[in-house]
């Protein structure tokens, strides 16, 4: 399915739903190329039946063969990459390190992690050729705070941030951007989720704990997918073309997570 060259060539992980649905379709109706992968086959089928110039592939970041196979597939469709987004994640589990099990903690800091390592890599091979070229890493305010009972994720989160800062760094000279934005609590079905294992966790209710999230907040409320995307947009724009290895809160300042 070879598909009509455009402005630029995005790339997209956990593209599937939430954000990282949201953030395709902006760049597709800003006229560029956008690929996602997400691991959850049913959503991809939907997306391919989209109106939009979207490309969606079944694929876990988290193993090399499908993120190899997921490269394969774009280098033959795009001819390569400009703008990684690495979005895909998991909220993993929550409760007390005493009760975490070894298994649920590696689940998360693979798929948070290692997909962003495997994402990153091929983004740098492609892009250092090119002399250009931007990564987005989707880390959040839990990789900048601590957050008791749940730490899989958050530190797999401050592990996003540091990948970013060095390989800012590092790709800088080549001129390749690589940046993190921090989202606070999004609106929508894995903000449910987190709230209900959060529940689980410390046995109050769903609703108590979202609304302790928000009085945590200057500005009192959750943010949107939108808000997310907007700032992406932003970021591959030429006004960001200074803006590089920074951790970018999308969270209307949030001041304490518990």
């Amino acid at each position: 399915m070879k598909m009509k060259s455009l402005s630029r060539r995005v790339v997209i992980t956990g593209g599937g739903s939430g954000i990282g649905l949201i953030m395709a379709k902006r760049f597709a109706q800003n006229g560029d190329q956008v690929a996602v992968c997400d691991i959850d086959s049913k959503r991809i089928k939907e997306i391919n039946n989209l109106p939009l110039n979207i490309l969606a592939i079944p694929a876990d970041v988290s193993i090399p063969s499908d993120m190899e196979t997921f490269k394969e597939m774009i280098t033959s469709e795009f001819g390569g990459v400009d703008i990684m987004i690495s979005n895909a994640g998991t909220a993993g589990s929550a409760g007390p390190i005493e009760t975490q099990a070894f298994s649920k903690w590696k689940q998360c800091l693979n798929t948070n992690l290692d997909g962003a390592f495997l994402s990153c890599r091929w983004a740098a091979e492609t892009m250092k050729t090119n002399k250009s070229g931007l990564i987005l890493l989707i880390s959040s305010t839990s990789g900048l705070f601590g957050v008791p009972n749940r730490s899989p994720y958050v530190t797999a989160k401050w592990g996003l941030i540091g990948l970013a800062k060095s390989l800012a760094i590092e790709l800088g000279p080549s001129g390749i951007r690589v940046n993190a934005i921090c989202p606070g609590a999004v609106q929508g079905d894995r903000m449910n989720h987190v709230l209900e294992i959060e529940s689980k966790a410390t046995g109050r209710s769903p609703s108590d704990i979202a609304k302790n999230f928000s009085m945590g907040v200057s500005l009192r409320r959750f943010v949107t997918p939108e808000d997310v995307a907007d700032m992406a947009i932003f970021l591959a724009s030429d006004a960001a073309k200074q803006i590089n290895g920074q951790a970018i809160a999308v969270d209307g300042n949030t001041e304490r997570m518990v």
